[in-house]
């Protein structure tokens, strides 16, 4: 599904005129300007997947936060913009085949922070258990001083006596209790496993998605997983994907529209054609006789 067909970028003349206003404040930076006319860009087509490729500081983030902040897109966390960010977004159009009802974006700082919070849950863990164990002691307590505490008062109530009925329920020990809900919080998988839940949480509707290096965190295993549920996501939804990626798993979708932005002019090619890739296959052909 596309729901972006295209983003057109400031002019190079477009962008000196501005940068000459500019130079009478006391901006020291002009990002993200004099980025993209130095590598011929001047708009991009997007198609189902569209991916970035370049290493660092070659504006492939860049890319997608222009393009995410010109769609208005969600954000889980916090992006720290330049002073002419926002102007720079202003002289940029957008071509929509049909505008998303929704849009996001993931970085790598989100998956970060979800892997922390799931981190220190575990590291909890014990106060939690406490918690729960003082919690079924109380409620049992509470219910023999107190009939009517069984009587569900309405929707707003629900939680409340849903966990009462639980409690006292003949079957549910005090230790069965505490271990169902110690499960609902607790997170048993690796940091990587964890970064991928991440995606497939995030990832779970219609929508327009954009992917800053998702494949930190994630082993070459739980890449290809990611690759597979992408472009399945956006064969079988109305989801469209604009990433940004060196990951040569990632990059190895079928059917991904790739911008070379190291090369001069920024270019579309194959996966197959890029040189961080090309070093990873002919590393593998030079050792071949290890395996």
């Amino acid at each position: 599904m596309v729901y972006v067909r295209k983003i057109i970028l400031p002019s190079d003349r477009a962008e000196l005129k501005t940068i000459e206003l500019e130079t009478r404040t006391c901006f020291n930076t002009f990002y993200p300007f004099k980025i993209f006319p130095d590598k011929g860009l001047s708009e991009v087509s997007f198609h189902d997947v569209t991916i970035f490729y370049g290493g660092n500081g070659s504006g492939k983030s860049t890319l997608i936060n222009v393009t995410a902040r010109k769609v208005d897109a969600d954000r889980y966390s916090e992006f720290n913009d330049a002073p002419l960010f926002d102007k720079y977004v202003g002289m940029c159009s957008v071509e929509y085949a049909r505008r998303p009802e929704k849009s996001c974006v993931l970085t790598s700082d989100d998956v970060f922070d979800y892997v922390l919070n799931a981190r220190t849950v575990n590291e909890n863990i014990d106060d939690r258990r406490n918690e729960l164990f003082e919690e079924y002691v109380a409620t049992k307590r509470e219910v023999i001083g107190n009939p009517e505490i069984m009587h569900l008062k309405g929707l707003d109530d629900y939680e409340r006596w849903s966990k009462t009925m639980e409690i006292l329920s003949p079957r549910r020990s005090q230790s069965s209790f505490v271990r169902k809900r110690v499960a609902r919080d607790v997170d048993l998988h690796s940091n990587g496993e964890t970064a991928m839940r991440y995606f497939l949480d995030r990832i779970d509707e219609d929508a327009l998605y954009f992917l800053d290096e998702p494949e930190n965190s994630l082993s070459i295993e739980l890449q290809i997983q990611l690759a597979e549920y992408i472009a399945a996501t956006a064969r079988a939804t109305r989801s469209q994907f604009v990433i940004a990626t060196h990951s040569p798993i990632l990059l190895s979708m079928k059917n991904a529209k790739i911008y070379n932005l190291d090369s001069r002019p920024a270019s579309i090619c194959n996966w197959t054609e890029l040189p961080n890739v090309r070093k990873y296959f002919e590393f593998f052909v030079e050792h071949k006789d290890e395996f």
